[in-house]
């Protein structure tokens, strides 16, 4: 049994090693568009020229309290705590549901109504649905990554393949609840 599991994890590494690598090259991927969108507004010659909704706030307390519940989903794996497991899982799958579609209504409804279009003449502003837009897919890759850990938690799965899928899930999701906090103080200190 201990070799089986040995040879699990030592199976497992390589899909733990394209993670970091995803992550990284995601990172690297934002930190272009952000630093496009600061040669672009070339000290204030084109800022956003509106100022971002409380809407968005709101967001990222919900992402952020995701991510505490992720971490408590992590902790009940360890313990061996199933039902605690897929309990948290469930919490972070519905707050990340409630993040995209709280920023999904942002998006649609709230700024357009304060003149702020994708074509726009002010590219700056061009930019910002550009990084949302693709925080979003991330968002939804992460929302299907915690869905097939969900899925397998309630499956008789080896424990050292249940860790590892709650842990990818974690490395993920933790990836793009940063990455949003990041955009978002980005843009709050790039408004106006």
């Amino acid at each position: 049994m201990a070799q089986i599991q040995q040879e699990d994890k030592l199976n497992l590494a390589p899909k733990k090693f394209n993670m970091w690598v995803f992550i990284f090259t995601s990172f690297m991927f934002f930190a272009a568009l952000t630093s496009g969108f600061i040669v672009y507004a070339g000290g204030g010659k084109h800022s956003l020229n509106f100022k971002m909704p409380p809407i968005f706030l709101y967001s990222t307390i919900i992402i952020a309290a995701s991510s505490i519940t992720m971490f408590m989903a992590s902790q009940a794996a360890k313990r061996l705590q199933f039902a605690k497991q897929r309990l948290y899982l469930w919490l972070t799958i519905g707050l990340g549901t409630a993040f995209l579609v709280v920023q999904v209504y942002a998006w649609l409804i709230l700024l357009p109504s304060m003149g702020v279009y994708f074509s726009n003449p002010n590219a700056s502003q061009s930019f910002v649905y550009v990084f949302i837009w693709m925080h979003l897919l991330h968002i939804l890759a992460g929302l299907l990554l915690l869905i097939n850990t969900l899925i397998r938690s309630y499956k008789n799965v080896a424990q050292v393949k249940n860790l590892f899928s709650m842990q990818m899930s974690s490395i993920f999701w933790h990836f793009v609840d940063i990455i949003w906090i990041y955009l978002y103080v980005f843009l709050l200190l790039n408004q106006y």
